[in-house]
Protein backbone atom coordinates (compact mmCIF):
# COMPACT_ATOMS: atom_id res chain seq x y z
CA UNK A 1 0.00 0.00 0.00
CA UNK A 2 2.85 2.65 1.30
CA UNK A 3 4.82 1.84 -2.28
CA UNK A 4 2.10 2.13 -4.01
CA UNK A 5 1.13 5.62 -2.74
CA UNK A 6 4.78 7.20 -3.07
CA UNK A 7 4.76 5.87 -6.79
CA UNK A 8 1.66 7.73 -7.44
CA UNK A 9 3.01 10.81 -5.61
CA UNK A 10 5.96 10.46 -8.14
CA UNK A 11 3.98 10.60 -10.99
CA UNK A 12 1.79 12.72 -10.03
CA UNK A 13 3.88 15.19 -8.63
CA UNK A 14 5.58 15.51 -11.40
CA UNK A 15 3.34 15.97 -13.82
CA UNK A 16 1.88 18.81 -11.36
CA UNK A 17 5.65 20.95 -11.51
CA UNK A 18 5.58 20.21 -15.17
CA UNK A 19 2.00 22.02 -15.83
CA UNK A 20 3.56 24.87 -13.36
CA UNK A 21 7.06 25.11 -15.44
CA UNK A 22 5.14 25.17 -18.51
CA UNK A 23 2.45 27.80 -17.62
CA UNK A 24 5.07 30.05 -14.84
CA UNK A 25 7.87 30.00 -17.48
CA UNK A 26 6.43 28.73 -20.94
CA UNK A 27 8.68 25.58 -20.95
CA UNK A 28 6.83 23.53 -23.13
CA UNK A 29 9.53 21.17 -23.42
CA UNK A 30 9.64 19.97 -20.09
CA UNK A 31 6.94 17.15 -20.66
CA UNK A 32 8.61 15.93 -23.50
CA UNK A 33 12.37 16.22 -20.94
CA UNK A 34 10.33 14.36 -17.90
CA UNK A 35 9.38 11.22 -20.47
CA UNK A 36 13.01 10.98 -21.84
CA UNK A 37 14.13 10.58 -18.65
CA UNK A 38 11.39 7.93 -17.78
CA UNK A 39 13.04 6.20 -21.12
CA UNK A 40 16.10 6.44 -20.13
CA UNK A 41 15.80 5.19 -16.51
CA UNK A 42 14.03 2.30 -17.83
CA UNK A 43 17.25 1.28 -19.92
CA UNK A 44 19.34 1.79 -16.69
CA UNK A 45 17.00 -0.24 -14.62
CA UNK A 46 17.96 -3.13 -17.06
CA UNK A 47 21.00 -2.56 -17.41
CA UNK A 48 22.00 -2.43 -13.47
CA UNK A 49 19.75 -5.76 -13.73
CA UNK A 50 22.27 -6.87 -16.31
CA UNK A 51 25.03 -5.94 -14.31
CA UNK A 52 23.65 -7.83 -11.44
CA UNK A 53 23.99 -10.94 -12.89
CA UNK A 54 27.50 -11.88 -13.31
CA UNK A 55 27.76 -10.57 -9.14
CA UNK A 56 24.84 -12.53 -8.34
CA UNK A 57 25.99 -15.77 -10.25
CA UNK A 58 29.27 -15.35 -8.84
CA UNK A 59 28.40 -14.91 -5.46
CA UNK A 60 25.42 -17.47 -5.36
CA UNK A 61 27.42 -20.12 -6.92
CA UNK A 62 29.91 -19.13 -3.57
CA UNK A 63 27.38 -19.25 -0.98
CA UNK A 64 25.75 -22.74 -2.57
CA UNK A 65 29.52 -24.23 -2.06
CA UNK A 66 29.36 -23.07 1.60
CA UNK A 67 25.68 -23.91 2.69
CA UNK A 68 26.66 -27.74 0.89
CA UNK A 69 30.18 -28.11 2.69
CA UNK A 70 28.16 -26.78 6.22
CA UNK A 71 30.60 -23.20 6.51
CA UNK A 72 27.00 -21.33 6.38
CA UNK A 73 25.67 -23.65 8.92
CA UNK A 74 28.56 -22.96 11.01
CA UNK A 75 28.43 -19.11 10.82
CA UNK A 76 24.58 -19.79 11.56
CA UNK A 77 25.28 -21.44 15.16
CA UNK A 78 28.09 -18.20 15.96
CA UNK A 79 25.05 -15.63 15.90
CA UNK A 80 22.43 -18.11 17.12
CA UNK A 81 21.54 -16.79 20.41
CA UNK A 82 21.11 -13.32 18.89
CA UNK A 83 19.38 -14.71 15.94
CA UNK A 84 16.51 -16.32 17.84
CA UNK A 85 15.56 -13.64 19.38
CA UNK A 86 15.41 -10.93 16.90
CA UNK A 87 14.23 -13.65 14.26
CA UNK A 88 11.89 -16.45 16.44
CA UNK A 89 10.57 -17.23 12.57
CA UNK A 90 13.78 -18.64 11.81
CA UNK A 91 14.07 -22.27 12.96
CA UNK A 92 17.50 -22.68 15.36
CA UNK A 93 20.49 -23.84 12.81
CA UNK A 94 18.95 -22.73 9.50
CA UNK A 95 21.62 -21.76 6.73
CA UNK A 96 19.69 -18.32 5.97
CA UNK A 97 21.11 -17.32 9.46
CA UNK A 98 24.63 -17.60 7.68
CA UNK A 99 23.33 -15.84 4.56
CA UNK A 100 22.34 -13.17 6.57
CA UNK A 101 25.25 -12.60 8.17
CA UNK A 102 27.23 -12.70 5.60
CA UNK A 103 25.30 -9.83 3.87
CA UNK A 104 25.76 -7.64 7.14
CA UNK A 105 29.42 -8.19 7.17
CA UNK A 106 29.88 -7.41 3.71
CA UNK A 107 27.89 -3.97 4.04
CA UNK A 108 29.41 -3.02 7.07
CA UNK A 109 33.10 -3.25 4.81
CA UNK A 110 31.41 -1.29 2.13
CA UNK A 111 31.06 -4.38 -0.08
CA UNK A 112 27.92 -3.92 -2.00
CA UNK A 113 28.80 -5.79 -4.54
CA UNK A 114 29.22 -8.74 -2.37
CA UNK A 115 26.62 -7.92 0.00
CA UNK A 116 23.31 -7.77 -2.96
CA UNK A 117 23.74 -11.48 -4.05
CA UNK A 118 23.92 -12.76 -0.73
CA UNK A 119 21.51 -10.51 0.98
CA UNK A 120 19.18 -11.76 -2.23
CA UNK A 121 19.97 -15.51 -1.01
CA UNK A 122 18.80 -14.86 2.10
CA UNK A 123 15.77 -13.22 1.32
CA UNK A 124 14.80 -16.35 -0.88
CA UNK A 125 15.55 -18.31 1.99
CA UNK A 126 13.53 -16.38 4.49
CA UNK A 127 10.64 -16.16 1.94
CA UNK A 128 10.83 -20.18 2.12
CA UNK A 129 9.85 -19.52 5.38
CA UNK A 130 7.12 -17.19 5.02
CA UNK A 131 4.51 -18.11 7.50
CA UNK A 132 2.08 -16.40 5.62
CA UNK A 133 -0.43 -18.22 3.69
CA UNK A 134 -0.36 -15.59 0.98
CA UNK A 135 3.40 -15.89 -0.14
CA UNK A 136 3.27 -12.01 -1.56
CA UNK A 137 2.86 -10.71 2.22
CA UNK A 138 6.19 -10.33 3.60
CA UNK A 139 7.00 -11.81 6.84
CA UNK A 140 8.49 -10.37 10.19
CA UNK A 141 12.01 -11.31 9.78
CA UNK A 142 11.87 -10.14 5.83
CA UNK A 143 11.11 -7.01 7.09
CA UNK A 144 13.60 -6.97 9.73
CA UNK A 145 16.24 -8.42 7.52
CA UNK A 146 15.42 -5.32 5.13
CA UNK A 147 15.68 -2.68 7.78
CA UNK A 148 18.89 -3.72 8.78
CA UNK A 149 19.68 -3.03 4.80
CA UNK A 150 18.00 -0.14 4.15
CA UNK A 151 19.62 1.46 7.49
CA UNK A 152 23.10 1.84 5.44
CA UNK A 153 25.01 0.91 8.68
CA UNK A 154 28.99 0.87 6.95
CA UNK A 155 32.15 1.33 9.17
CA UNK A 156 34.31 2.27 6.35
CA UNK A 157 33.03 4.93 3.78
CA UNK A 158 35.35 4.57 1.34
CA UNK A 159 33.91 5.92 -1.97
CA UNK A 160 32.74 8.66 -0.14
CA UNK A 161 36.27 9.61 0.84
CA UNK A 162 37.56 8.98 -2.19
CA UNK A 163 34.90 11.73 -3.88
CA UNK A 164 36.29 14.06 -1.48
CA UNK A 165 40.28 13.27 -2.44
CA UNK A 166 38.86 14.35 -5.56
CA UNK A 167 37.44 17.36 -5.24
CA UNK A 168 39.91 18.77 -3.27
CA UNK A 169 39.07 18.12 0.15
CA UNK A 170 42.28 18.71 2.50
CA UNK A 171 41.12 15.78 4.47
CA UNK A 172 39.06 13.45 3.06
CA UNK A 173 38.76 11.06 5.47
CA UNK A 174 36.99 14.11 8.04
CA UNK A 175 33.62 12.59 7.97
CA UNK A 176 34.32 9.43 9.24
CA UNK A 177 33.93 9.46 12.17
CA UNK A 178 30.41 11.44 11.81
CA UNK A 179 29.52 8.84 9.07
CA UNK A 180 30.04 6.19 11.32
CA UNK A 181 27.94 7.92 14.35
CA UNK A 182 24.98 8.64 11.66
CA UNK A 183 24.43 5.49 10.52
CA UNK A 184 25.19 3.70 13.89
CA UNK A 185 22.20 6.40 15.20
CA UNK A 186 20.33 4.96 12.16
CA UNK A 187 20.77 1.55 12.38
CA UNK A 188 20.04 1.57 16.23
CA UNK A 189 16.40 3.28 15.47
CA UNK A 190 15.54 1.00 12.92
CA UNK A 191 15.87 -2.16 15.18
CA UNK A 192 13.88 0.04 17.77
CA UNK A 193 11.01 0.73 15.27
CA UNK A 194 10.87 -3.24 14.44
CA UNK A 195 10.53 -4.26 18.20
CA UNK A 196 7.33 -1.77 18.51
CA UNK A 197 5.90 -3.50 15.23
CA UNK A 198 6.51 -7.04 16.02
CA UNK A 199 6.86 -7.67 20.36
CA UNK A 200 10.78 -7.95 19.93
CA UNK A 201 12.21 -8.10 23.63
CA UNK A 202 15.34 -5.67 23.13
CA UNK A 203 15.51 -5.72 26.93
CA UNK A 204 16.58 -9.34 27.02
CA UNK A 205 20.20 -10.53 28.50
CA UNK A 206 21.17 -11.67 25.51
CA UNK A 207 20.09 -9.30 23.52
CA UNK A 208 21.45 -6.62 25.34
CA UNK A 209 24.54 -7.94 25.42
CA UNK A 210 25.13 -8.68 21.76
CA UNK A 211 24.29 -4.96 21.47
CA UNK A 212 26.85 -3.59 23.47
CA UNK A 213 29.55 -5.88 22.05
CA UNK A 214 28.45 -3.90 19.16
CA UNK A 215 28.63 -0.55 19.94
CA UNK A 216 31.88 -1.57 22.00
CA UNK A 217 32.95 -2.50 18.88
CA UNK A 218 32.15 0.25 17.55
CA UNK A 219 34.11 2.49 19.49
CA UNK A 220 37.19 0.18 19.47
CA UNK A 221 37.37 1.04 15.38
CA UNK A 222 36.18 4.16 15.88
CA UNK A 223 39.84 4.27 18.13
CA UNK A 224 41.71 2.88 15.92
CA UNK A 225 40.66 4.36 12.39
CA UNK A 226 40.52 7.95 13.96
CA UNK A 227 44.45 7.69 14.35
CA UNK A 228 45.27 6.92 10.96
CA UNK A 229 45.76 9.75 7.91
CA UNK A 230 43.38 9.65 4.98
CA UNK A 231 46.27 7.42 3.06
CA UNK A 232 46.63 5.08 5.63
CA UNK A 233 42.81 4.83 6.42
CA UNK A 234 42.57 3.88 2.39
CA UNK A 235 44.61 1.12 2.21
CA UNK A 236 43.58 -0.68 5.52
CA UNK A 237 40.14 -0.41 4.55
CA UNK A 238 41.01 -2.03 1.41
CA UNK A 239 43.01 -4.20 2.92
CA UNK A 240 40.73 -5.75 5.47
CA UNK A 241 37.69 -5.87 3.10
CA UNK A 242 39.85 -7.91 0.23
CA UNK A 243 41.12 -10.33 2.50
CA UNK A 244 38.00 -10.84 4.60
CA UNK A 245 36.24 -11.60 1.46
CA UNK A 246 38.89 -13.66 -0.71
CA UNK A 247 39.40 -15.50 3.09
CA UNK A 248 35.47 -16.66 2.73
CA UNK A 249 35.47 -17.91 -0.56
CA UNK A 250 38.96 -20.10 -0.01
CA UNK A 251 37.49 -21.08 3.89
CA UNK A 252 34.41 -22.65 1.84
CA UNK A 253 36.54 -24.27 -0.66
CA UNK A 254 38.78 -26.15 1.56
CA UNK A 255 35.59 -26.93 3.29
CA UNK A 256 34.21 -28.33 0.59
CA UNK A 257 37.53 -30.45 0.04
CA UNK A 258 37.17 -31.40 3.18
CA UNK A 259 33.51 -32.64 3.43
CA UNK A 260 34.57 -34.04 -0.11
CA UNK A 261 31.83 -32.12 -1.90
CA UNK A 262 32.26 -31.22 -5.69
CA UNK A 263 32.57 -27.39 -5.13
CA UNK A 264 32.54 -27.01 -9.27
CA UNK A 265 28.84 -28.75 -9.56
CA UNK A 266 27.60 -27.04 -6.59
CA UNK A 267 28.75 -23.27 -7.58
CA UNK A 268 27.17 -24.22 -11.31
CA UNK A 269 24.10 -24.90 -9.24
CA UNK A 270 23.78 -21.64 -7.32
CA UNK A 271 25.18 -19.66 -10.33
CA UNK A 272 22.03 -20.67 -12.23
CA UNK A 273 19.87 -18.99 -9.18
CA UNK A 274 21.56 -15.99 -9.52
CA UNK A 275 20.46 -15.80 -12.99
CA UNK A 276 16.81 -15.99 -12.47
CA UNK A 277 16.87 -13.98 -9.73
CA UNK A 278 17.91 -11.01 -11.50
CA UNK A 279 15.92 -11.67 -14.25
CA UNK A 280 12.64 -11.69 -11.67
CA UNK A 281 14.35 -8.04 -10.08
CA UNK A 282 13.75 -6.30 -13.53
CA UNK A 283 10.13 -5.09 -13.46
CA UNK A 284 10.11 -4.17 -10.18
CA UNK A 285 13.51 -1.86 -10.48
CA UNK A 286 11.99 -0.22 -13.21
CA UNK A 287 9.29 0.75 -11.43
CA UNK A 288 11.20 2.15 -8.63
CA UNK A 289 13.87 4.36 -10.85
CA UNK A 290 11.32 5.14 -13.45
CA UNK A 291 9.30 6.96 -10.58
CA UNK A 292 12.49 8.93 -9.09
CA UNK A 293 13.52 9.89 -12.60
CA UNK A 294 10.12 11.22 -13.39
CA UNK A 295 10.47 13.17 -9.97
CA UNK A 296 13.92 14.65 -10.34
CA UNK A 297 13.60 15.75 -14.08
CA UNK A 298 9.99 17.59 -13.82
CA UNK A 299 11.64 20.07 -11.11
CA UNK A 300 9.39 18.49 -8.50
CA UNK A 301 12.40 18.34 -6.45
CA UNK A 302 13.34 21.19 -6.84
CA UNK A 303 10.15 22.90 -5.22
CA UNK A 304 10.33 20.62 -2.69
CA UNK A 305 13.52 21.81 -1.34
CA UNK A 306 12.11 25.43 -2.26
CA UNK A 307 9.36 24.51 0.24
CA UNK A 308 12.00 22.92 2.61
CA UNK A 309 13.95 26.34 2.37
CA UNK A 310 10.95 28.60 2.86
CA UNK A 311 9.73 26.11 6.03
CA UNK A 312 13.25 26.57 7.79
CA UNK A 313 13.20 30.48 7.44
CA UNK A 314 9.79 30.56 9.38
CA UNK A 315 10.95 27.94 12.38
CA UNK A 316 14.06 30.96 12.37
CA UNK A 317 16.10 27.73 11.33
CA UNK A 318 19.33 28.71 9.04
CA UNK A 319 19.63 27.53 5.39
CA UNK A 320 23.01 26.81 6.50
CA UNK A 321 21.36 22.51 5.21
CA UNK A 322 19.56 23.65 2.45
CA UNK A 323 22.25 22.92 -0.24
CA UNK A 324 23.19 19.28 1.06
CA UNK A 325 19.41 18.41 1.76
CA UNK A 326 18.95 17.22 -1.97
CA UNK A 327 21.40 14.20 -1.45
CA UNK A 328 19.48 13.65 2.09
CA UNK A 329 15.56 13.15 -0.41
CA UNK A 330 17.65 11.95 -2.99
CA UNK A 331 19.34 8.77 -1.02
CA UNK A 332 16.19 6.94 -0.13
CA UNK A 333 15.47 7.33 -3.75
CA UNK A 334 18.20 6.71 -6.05
CA UNK A 335 21.89 5.77 -4.68
CA UNK A 336 23.33 7.15 -8.17
CA UNK A 337 20.68 10.44 -7.48
CA UNK A 338 22.16 10.79 -4.33
CA UNK A 339 25.84 10.54 -5.43
CA UNK A 340 25.32 13.19 -8.37
CA UNK A 341 23.95 15.62 -5.88
CA UNK A 342 26.79 14.94 -3.39
CA UNK A 343 29.27 16.13 -5.74
CA UNK A 344 27.14 18.71 -6.90
CA UNK A 345 26.92 20.40 -3.25
CA UNK A 346 31.12 19.06 -3.24
CA UNK A 347 31.99 21.12 -6.46
CA UNK A 348 29.25 23.87 -6.08
CA UNK A 349 30.39 25.31 -2.18
CA UNK A 350 33.75 23.41 -2.12
CA UNK A 351 34.45 19.82 0.05
CA UNK A 352 35.25 21.73 2.73
CA UNK A 353 32.41 23.44 3.37
CA UNK A 354 29.18 22.35 5.49
CA UNK A 355 27.18 21.93 2.76
CA UNK A 356 29.99 19.42 1.34
CA UNK A 357 30.35 17.80 4.63
CA UNK A 358 27.29 17.39 5.11
CA UNK A 359 25.81 16.30 1.93
CA UNK A 360 28.88 13.58 2.24
CA UNK A 361 27.03 12.21 5.49
CA UNK A 362 23.87 12.42 4.08
CA UNK A 363 25.15 9.82 2.11
CA UNK A 364 27.07 7.60 4.03
CA UNK A 365 23.88 7.51 6.65
CA UNK A 366 21.47 5.87 5.19
CA UNK A 367 21.26 3.34 2.50
CA UNK A 368 18.42 3.57 -0.79
CA UNK A 369 15.66 2.49 1.08
CA UNK A 370 13.38 2.08 -1.89
CA UNK A 371 15.86 0.51 -4.54
CA UNK A 372 16.74 -1.86 -1.72
CA UNK A 373 12.96 -2.45 -1.41
CA UNK A 374 12.30 -3.05 -5.10
CA UNK A 375 15.40 -5.55 -5.48
CA UNK A 376 14.84 -7.61 -2.68
CA UNK A 377 11.29 -8.33 -2.05
CA UNK A 378 11.11 -8.18 -6.04
CA UNK A 379 13.18 -10.80 -6.24
CA UNK A 380 10.88 -13.26 -4.05
CA UNK A 381 7.51 -11.88 -5.15
CA UNK A 382 6.44 -10.25 -2.37
CA UNK A 383 4.13 -6.79 -2.82
CA UNK A 384 3.13 -6.65 0.62
CA UNK A 385 5.35 -4.57 2.67
CA UNK A 386 3.14 -3.96 5.69
CA UNK A 387 5.53 -1.76 8.05
CA UNK A 388 8.49 -2.40 6.09
CA UNK A 389 8.32 1.17 4.77
CA UNK A 390 7.40 2.55 7.69
CA UNK A 391 10.05 1.60 9.73
CA UNK A 392 12.86 2.10 7.08
CA UNK A 393 12.02 5.88 6.55
CA UNK A 394 11.83 5.91 10.36
CA UNK A 395 16.01 5.10 10.53
CA UNK A 396 16.08 7.21 7.09
CA UNK A 397 14.96 10.06 9.40
CA UNK A 398 17.04 9.33 12.00
CA UNK A 399 20.09 8.62 10.58
CA UNK A 400 19.47 12.26 8.25
CA UNK A 401 18.72 14.20 11.54
CA UNK A 402 21.95 12.63 13.54
CA UNK A 403 23.82 13.50 10.55
CA UNK A 404 22.42 17.80 10.81
CA UNK A 405 23.51 17.33 14.58
CA UNK A 406 26.13 16.01 14.39
CA UNK A 407 27.67 18.14 11.42
CA UNK A 408 26.61 21.42 13.26
CA UNK A 409 29.05 19.41 16.45
CA UNK A 410 32.06 18.66 14.57
CA UNK A 411 32.14 21.05 11.47
CA UNK A 412 30.12 24.14 12.62
CA UNK A 413 29.41 26.70 9.73
CA UNK A 414 31.08 29.54 9.89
Amino acid sequence: MVLNVIWLIFFFGAFIACVIQWLAMGDSGIFNKTILAAFDMSKTAFEISLGLTGILSLWLGIMKIGEKAGAVQILAKLVQPLFTRLFPEIPKGHPVIGSMLMNISANMLGLDNAATPMGLQAMKQLQELNPNEDKSVASDSQILFLVLNASGLTLIPVSIMTYRAQLGAANPSDVFLPILLATFFSTIAGIIAISFFQKIKLKDPVTLLWLGGLCAGVIALLAYFSRLTAEALGTTSLFISGIVLFSVIVAFLALAVYKKIRPYEAFIEGAKDGFHTAVMVIPYLVAILVGVAVFRASGAMDLVMNGVSYLLGLFGIGNDIVPALPTAIMKPLSGGGARGMMIDAMKTFGADSFAGRLSSMFQGATDTTFYVIAVYFGSVGVRKTRHAVTCCLISDAVGILSAIAIAYLFFPPT
